[in-house]
């Protein structure tokens, strides 16, 4: 048994100190997909938004493995409707999203990589708008200024382009539970460039 953890423990250090590291630093920037799947008492329909991100990131590794912590400003929501009054608006966040993602690299060259992610976003509200006319229906009190979900999706690296497509589920950002909450999911689509 002692054998044979020792040579386990051999092989990955010697797998380790042979492995290339890896370590970028980028820019990042794209668009996304936002919506508000809402559950409640009234029948308040939203209709998705797109919207634009900006950010920076980083990536350290070694090999295939690697992990990828994120941070780029961004808006989300949906557009508001509430049929039997005949209202309609948007519903807009801006928020600070903060992903920590894991990734793996399916295909990895010279040239290109392929890879797999997924991690937890922490995300923190900045400012949250909605219609006047909603007042009586949505208050300040039940919007959550601090989310947390989950993003996964694919990448292709080619040089020190990246490109990236994801799915992000949040938590709730707005929760009445007299009335009405709504959770964020949002499509990403990202476009990064590797400055180090």
């Amino acid at each position: 048994m002692k054998r044979l953890f020792f040579a386990s423990l051999f092989a990955l250090l010697t797998t380790v100190s042979f492995a290339q590291p890896v370590f970028d630093l980028g820019l990042k920037a794209g668009v996304h997909y936002s919506n508000l799947n809402l559950d409640g008492e009234f029948d308040l329909n939203s209709d998705a938004i797109t919207q634009m991100h900006w950010g920076a990131f980083g990536r350290i590794g070694f090999n295939r493995l690697y992990v990828q912590p994120e941070v780029y400003f961004s808006k989300k929501g949906g557009d508001l409707s509430y049929d039997v009054l005949n209202l309609t608006g948007g519903f807009d966040y801006s928020n600070v999203d903060v992903p920590v993602l894991l990734g793996y690299k399916v295909v990895k060259s010279t040239m290109f990589d392929v890879h797999l992610m997924a991690g937890p976003v922490f995300s923190f509200v900045t400012d949250a708008d909605y219609p006047n006319e909603l007042d009586p229906y949505l208050h300040d009190e039940f919007f959550d200024k601090h989310l947390f979900g989950v993003q996964y999706g694919l990448g292709v690296d080619v040089l020190f382009l990246t490109v990236d497509a994801r799915v992000e589920h949040a938590g709730k950002v707005y929760n009445d539970p007299d009335l009405i909450s709504g959770k964020s999911t949002t499509f990403m689509l990202t476009v990064g460039f590797k400055i180090l």
